[in-house]
């Protein structure tokens, strides 16, 4: 069992501290961030520049040694995602009412169906020649978990899609591609909650 430190020389206690020889996330980036969600989450629309779900979800914090825990930051990361994500929700609704929300997700759905539709190999756009991807075999092996997902024959976390890792290869999928289905996924794993 490895033990975590707290990081007492700040005089904060966000979160752990990486172990030593770790790097982890700078721990000003996280406070910063965290501060502005907690104005956006208590101020909402009146923030100048509010926190969103999808913001949330594509943060990337700089890392140092003795840095914040990358695996406590991220978990944070993805439970603050989901208080967001509802709120919006409940926002979109209001707005526009409960049924076309639904048509809204429903359409969603269609998009991210017709992608995992195609033939393996060929879901994304192929990388060029001299240039790198995700390694298509990892992605379409994943993307079949979430093609059983929506049969109902697999389950799947919100948490395992944006944990997800693949490994590159020459000519292979076109990463930006891929990245924004797994956020639709995600969408939809949040939206049916």
């Amino acid at each position: 069992m490895s033990r975590t430190s707290t990081p007492a020389s700040t005089g904060h206690s966000s979160f752990p501290l990486a172990e030593r020889g770790q790097l982890g996330y700078q721990p000003e980036e996280v406070d910063a961030f965290l501060e502005r969600a907690r104005e956006t989450y208590d101020q909402g629309a009146d923030v100048l520049s509010p926190v969103t779900a999808l913001e949330i979800r594509g943060l990337a914090f700089p890392l140092k040694k003795r840095g914040y825990s990358a695996r406590f930051v991220d978990a944070a990361m993805d439970r603050l995602e989901e208080v967001f994500y509802e709120r919006e929700r409940r926002a979109r609704m209001a707005q526009i009412g409960e049924e076309a929300w639904w048509a809204e997700v429903g359409q969603l759905l269609r998009e991210v169906r017709g992608r995992l539709d195609r033939s393996r190999g060929k879901r994304f756009r192929t990388r060029g020649i001299f240039a790198s991807g995700y390694r298509k075999s990892q992605v379409d092996a994943f993307l079949d978990r979430v093609s059983a997902l929506f049969a109902g024959d697999d389950q799947l976390t919100t948490a395992e899609v944006r944990g997800v890792v693949f490994h590159s290869q020459w000519r292979g999928y076109n990463e930006d591609q891929v990245d924004a289905l797994l956020d639709a996924v995600v969408e939809l794993l949040l939206a049916t909650r």
